[in-house]
């Protein structure tokens, strides 16, 4: 392995700052702007996101997934249900994201609370899923061990040949989860470290979904 001095590797970010007011008073609507920020630069996959749980045993677990909704009630992405990630969620529902758009020196970290979405949800957006994706749904047994990768293509091509010239339903043990904030903090990248830290906390669950629903703090970068 070649000797690599990863100390060394280092960018100066100076792009831009970020003060309170260049923010909405609701968080949610800051990260809907900045994702399409990012999607109008051009980054690649600018919805990804990394979901972090902690299972019933105390383990914590990072994995990216692909945001998939976000509005006032949210943050919603999908899985399956049988899964590590959705065990660990069942299990303990608090769990965090990140959203890191390097390009722009930026990133989002939301912690919150995450609830399984309705089954009329899960069915609607399964329907828009390409036919291969929803194949792939069915035919793999998520975070299983599995003896190789033909164990895997037989399984698809089970799947394709039970559904064959009929639409695919949902999996029963597939579906969405949504992430409702308690945390949602900004980061910009600035000269010598000093980087922009902006956190709203929801005030509390009697506050309300208006602007009064969020107290807002500058961090020390």
């Amino acid at each position: 392995m070649a000797d690599r001095d990863l100390a060394s590797w280092r960018e100066e970010y100076a792009e831009r700052g970020l003060d309170v007011s260049d923010l909405p008073p609701n968080p949610v609507g800051a990260v809907v702007d900045w994702l399409d920020a990012s999607r109008a630069a051009g980054l690649y996959e600018p919805n990804a996101m990394v979901v972090s749980t902690v299972d019933a045993d105390g383990r914590p677990s990072s994995r990216m997934v692909l945001l998939k909704s976000v509005d006032a009630n949210g943050f919603t992405f999908f899985t399956n249900y049988r899964s590590r990630k959705a065990a660990a969620l069942d299990a303990n529902p608090r769990c965090a994201l990140v959203f890191g758009w390097h390009a722009l020196q930026r990133q989002v970290r939301v912690e919150g609370r995450a609830e399984r979405i309705s089954s009329a949800e899960s069915n609607a957006y399964f329907a828009t899923r390409p036919r291969d994706s929803q194949i792939g749904a069915w035919a793999s047994p998520q975070s299983s061990v599995v003896d190789d990768r033909d164990e895997l293509e037989r399984a698809y091509e089970e799947v394709v040949t039970r559904f064959s010239g009929g639409e695919v339903p949902r999996p029963p043990h597939w579906g969405g989860y949504r992430v409702v904030p308690d945390v949602i903090e900004f980061w910009q990248g600035r000269y010598g470290r000093m980087h922009d830290r902006v956190r709203f906390r929801r005030a509390g669950e009697q506050a309300g979904d208006g602007d009064q629903g969020w107290h807002v703090d500058r961090l020390a970068p």
